[in-house]
């Protein structure tokens, strides 16, 4: 049967260590504090119930009326949300940023082509681009004072089948954003090597600060093709209404092409519902009473997780911004022992750096939305392992 299937969906499904000590655990009852968990509507985060009933119930989305770039009404909501930067006509919509990754994979890439992803990051590029039959290689960040992108690395990484850099800003789980010296280069070598740009933002709400060296946004960058992507899911906590977008910039000749070629790709699924779009611009014009419940907490988390660790063996590592907070721990023994001694002595759930591909040991990223009681105790025990 096995050749009845394509390869590039032969993943890997055996459970690791970790997972097979969260799941006993489950099975036999025990608490779990779980500090991996990034679903906002899962940790008493989300909408208010008035702001969802009327984003809900428009009797417009009763009509059909398609547009393979979206509604307009709501392209032109997350126009403004951007600034303005990008006008309503250069953008798509499309039903979550992973869908977006999906049409620019297809719209920039042949089979076997490949794509550079920063390094620590999330791992779902790389199903991603599997799935559209691309390839991913990593070029590196550095912590010190800071995240830094190893910039000679990365162009040492282009070679003749690479057709775009990916940068996230807030990186997710380092939350490290881009420098303004780190962008002037990074587009100085997607010109020379006529790579697009794809940044995604969609953490960009959530920045910790202000750095005058920070770059904000890359929308409206005109340096060369680029594609900035976001979504509903983080900007408004509302990943079940399935909206995000794509805003496409650059030298005008190559953004023109890239967005007729968008619409194509587009058009094909017309993926994204009525209702959500209508929901789009009231949601947008919201967001500062959706987040604010998100935004003390985070602030309150990270300021308990680093009281917590003052002292200890342990630190949390400087961060520009996101969801996640990383902790340096002693190397004395591996990330996964880290994992499966918190999780085995206390019932605390949280990643090892190897998931998120850090380079060398050891790391853990804890969630920062989780609730703050819970979040307190699990940061009180992760000390404790710290100190001893």
């Amino acid at each position: 049967m096995a050749g009845v299937f394509s390869r590039r969906t032969s993943w890997t499904s055996s459970e690791n260590r970790i997972a097979k000590a969260v799941r006993s655990r489950q099975a036999h009852g025990l608490p779990l504090l779980d500090l991996t968990e990034t679903n906002p509507t899962r940790v008493g985060l989300g909408l208010p119930e008035e702001i969802l009933r009327e984003a809900a119930l428009d009797p417009a989305a009763l009509r059909y009326e398609p547009d393979p770039l979206g509604r307009r009404d709501a392209r032109e909501a997350v126009s403004r949300y951007h600034g303005t930067r990008v006008p309503p006509e250069r953008i798509v919509l499309s039903a979550s940023t992973s869908e977006a990754y999906s049409q620019l994979f297809t719209l920039l890439c042949d089979p076997g082509d490949r794509i550079l992803v920063p390094n620590p990051s999330y791992p779902l590029f790389e199903y991603l681009a599997g799935i559209a039959s691309v390839e991913v290689e990593g070029y590196s960040s550095f912590p010190f004072d800071g995240w830094h992108v190893d910039l000679e690395e990365l162009e040492m990484k282009v070679g003749p089948k690479t057709r775009a850099v990916l940068v996230v800003a807030p990186n997710n789980p380092t939350g490290a954003m881009l420098h303004k010296r780190e962008l002037s280069v990074i587009a100085d070598i997607c010109r020379r090597h006529e790579l697009a740009l794809i940044a995604d933002e969609v953490f960009a709400d959530y920045t910790i600060g202000l750095d005058p060296h920070r770059v904000p946004t890359l929308a409206g960058h005109a340096g060369c093709l680029t594609f900035v992507l976001s979504g509903l899911s983080k900007v408004c906590l509302t990943p079940q209404l399935k909206v995000g977008w794509t805003l496409v910039s650059g030298p005008r000749r190559k953004a023109s092409e890239a967005l007729s070629r968008l619409e194509i790709l587009a058009d094909t699924f017309l993926s994204v519902s009525t209702a959500s779009q209508l929901a789009v611009p009231k949601l947008l014009e919201a967001r500062a009473t959706i987040q604010a419940p998100l935004r003390a907490r985070l602030e309150a988390n990270r300021e308990q997780l680093v009281r917590a660790l003052e002292g200890t063996a342990a630190d949390v590592l400087r961060s520009d911004g996101g969801w996640s907070a990383v902790v340096r721990v002693p190397a004395t023994r591996s990330e996964e022992d880290w994992v499966l001694a918190l999780l085995k002595a206390d019932g605390v759930l949280v990643h090892p750096g190897f998931f998120f591909d850090f380079a060398r040991e050891a790391y853990l990223i804890l969630s920062l939305i989780v609730e703050e009681s819970v979040f307190q105790l699990a940061a009180q025990r992760l000390a404790e392992h710290a100190r001893a």
